[in-house]
């Protein structure tokens, strides 16, 4: 216990998923977290969903991570709030659209504003008020699809691929500024969170998940715990000597 005991954290993206896994395990880890998301409904619900922990311990904030101004809201009051930040994890993130040539143009924007300027935003804003505290560790949560392509998911595979080096451009600014402030991704192959939703109304929840399985060599999809470990390893003291560089979570679906 108390891998990440004191530091504040930000988590995107919150109120479900690997957003919502992360924001649990960094709470029991000792973090006061501030959960941001643009589902009012479910951050409303979030002291019920939290139950187990006190309240002064974390905080439920709407937030649009494709907005500049709400960006610099949020970075503003947690600093006012808690005097610093030392944990950002971009976690929000949607898969739509299909192939190149099928995907409407404003689908491709979309996708490229949540999952990839928002980490821009992020990193951003973050990183002066991590560096003038002295430490920082920004998790962006990218995909096995920044890596691997598919043929019919090109908007989330630029997106994607995007935020892998955008991770690293980061993680190289803060060490040439001698800013205390790591930069890593994160990039799991399958998981069992609601972003597989459509794939599961599509073929029945047991059909998805074995037909996925089937493309991960062990056979199996991951599940969230799989992903806030290595991001409870990230955001602790014990990676400081990580940066710009990756974690891979994929059963070894890219060793093929």
């Amino acid at each position: 216990m108390g891998r990440v005991q004191d530091k504040v954290a930000i988590i995107t993206g919150a109120a479900s998923g690997l957003g919502f896994a992360t924001a649990r395990k960094l709470l029991e880890e000792g973090a006061k977290v501030i959960l941001t998301d643009v589902n009012r409904e479910v951050l409303d619900s979030m002291s019920e969903r939290l139950s187990g922990f006190s309240k002064s311990q974390f905080q439920a904030i709407f937030h649009d991570v494709t907005q500049e101004e709400s960006w610099i809201d949020l970075i503003n009051k947690t600093e006012s709030d808690h005097g610093k930040i030392n944990i950002l994890v971009n976690s929000a993130g949607i898969s739509l659209g299909a192939d190149v040539v099928s995907t409407d143009f404003d689908i491709w924007k979309k996708v490229h504003q949540v999952n990839l300027d928002s980490v821009f935003l992020g990193c951003k804003y973050a990183v002066p008020v991590m560096g003038k505290y002295g430490y920082g560790s920004i998790i962006n949560i990218s995909s096995i699809s920044g890596i691997v392509a598919g043929w019919n998911t090109a908007a989330y595979n630029s997106s994607k691929a995007g935020v892998r080096l955008l991770s690293k451009s980061v993680a190289l600014f803060c060490a040439k500024k001698g800013f205390e402030v790591r930069c890593n991704s994160v990039h799991p192959a399958f998981v069992n969170t609601p972003i597989l939703d459509p794939i599961k109304q599509a073929f029945g929840a047991d059909e998805a998940v074995a037909k996925l399985s089937r493309q991960i060599p062990m056979n199996k999809i991951g599940d969230t715990d799989d992903v806030s470990y290595a991001i409870l390893y990230l955001a602790s003291d014990e990676s400081k000597f990580m940066t710009g560089t990756e974690i891979v979570l994929d059963g070894g679906l890219s060793a093929m």
